[in-house]
């Protein structure tokens, strides 16, 4: 073998085991339950790891059944800056994850790799 050659038999086996690894960090991803919050807690909504949404509870202490309308306005930007701050975090989970795997790869898949 000359010094350049690539041990395929190696590569394989690094593959296979970086892709088991993929595996299983998307499968803690889609088991993730992280929230985002607004308005002091007013509002929460839970994603998963892959930014879908779960769950999304709203405090009674946001309505005012004074205002409908102010509070349907209030409750709805609420909602969307908690559901922004759970796949915001989601999204740093995800870095954290797969950003390892991704590394391994060279940044950039098997075009990265030597000989390829």
């Amino acid at each position: 073998m000359n010094p350049g050659d690539v041990n395929l038999q190696q590569l394989l086996e690094q593959a296979q085991l970086m892709q088991q690894q993929l595996v299983s960090a998307q499968q803690e991803l889609n088991d993730a339950e992280i929230e985002g919050s607004a308005g002091g807690g007013l509002v929460v909504a839970t994603v998963n790891g892959g930014g879908e949404l779960l769950e999304l509870k709203i405090s009674p202490e946001a309505v005012d059944p004074g205002d409908p309308q102010e509070t349907a306005e209030t409750i709805a930007d609420l909602v969307i800056a908690a559901i922004r701050d759970a796949v915001r975090a989601a999204n740093d989970l995800q870095q954290e994850k797969l950003g390892p795997l991704a590394q391994g790869l060279g940044g950039g898949g098997l075009g990265q790799l030597p000989g390829f």
